[in-house]
């Protein structure tokens, strides 16, 4: 009896912990008969943060992993400045502007920003770092910077 209280009070512990994420906006139960969720972050860009996201990923309190599948949506919720485009990565990689781990082993969760010059838009790219049944987990979403003080027109030749 003693062990099955202490295993309790553990099990206890670990969800009141996994439900402590200050990002969290949104818990969506799968059903009574598991511990799978849907949870719903929220994400602002630290160098743009007139940029919010919002990811949603499945969630599994008692597993070792947490399924690959994520969403992404992202959009301006406030004011983008040509000095915060001019301070981010402008590679074809991008930045990695968010990550959450997802396994014990070794799988995360990754938000990565990427800027497209000729269409000025931020698109935003949410993926799992390790394979599922041959594929991996992935997801976009785009800002664009038209009708903001960001936006640079093209130039013609």
């Amino acid at each position: 009896m003693k062990k099955l209280t202490k295993a309790l009070s553990f099990a206890g512990l670990v969800l009141t912990l996994t439900a402590c994420d200050k990002n969290e906006v949104g818990d969506v139960s799968l059903g009574m008969f598991t511990t799978k969720d849907i949870k719903i972050n929220i994400l602002k860009d630290p160098k743009v943060p007139g940029v919010t996201c919002h990811v949603a990923s499945i969630e599994a309190d008692l597993d070792f992993s947490d399924p690959s599948d994520s969403s992404i949506s992202c959009r301006q919720t406030g004011e983008i400045t040509a000095e915060m485009i001019a301070n981010i990565d402008k590679s074809a990689s991008g930045e990695v502007v968010f990550k959450k781990s997802k396994s014990v082993f070794f799988k995360t969760m990754k938000v990565r920003r990427i800027f497209d010059q000729a269409n000025q838009t931020l698109m935003y790219v949410s993926y799992s770092t390790k394979e599922i049944s041959g594929s991996y987990k992935h997801s976009l979403s785009t800002v664009p910077l038209w009708g903001t003080p960001a936006y640079q027109a093209p130039t013609s030749n």
